[in-house]
């Protein structure tokens, strides 16, 4: 076992190539220490490379209720007004902190995409 930080592109596609070979080692061989040391320096290397941003709150809360089957009356149920679902799905009402406690637990978006600002 030969493990190296990542510290290039070339290091980062060669761990890649090194982890697809060994991907179906065993825990606890040789072979499966090396996979799991491997996997921790190639994710480390991608998210301080690649990261990858949170989504739009507005967005998320579409998404999630797309996934669901919601509509916007199903919206307004976990807001309290149908007036007010509206206006937040068209950006014309800004999130308030209720609302956000309202949407982690209605729709499970968690609260750190909703707290953006848009």
């Amino acid at each position: 076992m030969n493990i190296q930080l990542i510290k290039s592109e070339n290091d980062y596609n060669q761990a890649l190539k090194r982890l697809e070979l060994i991907f179906d080692a065993k825990r606890g061989t040789e072979q499966g220490d090396e996979l799991e040391v491997l996997g921790m320096l190639i994710e480390q290397y991608e998210n301080e490379h690649f990261p990858i941003e949170l989504p739009d709150p507005i967005e998320a809360i579409k998404f999630r209720m797309e996934q669901m089957g919601y509509n916007q009356n199903d919206l307004a149920k976990i807001l309290g007004f149908k007036s007010r679902a509206s206006e937040v799905l068209n950006r014309k009402r800004k999130l308030s902190l209720e609302m956000i406690r309202q949407l982690h637990i209605g729709l499970n978006i968690p609260t750190d995409v909703l707290i953006q600002t848009y």
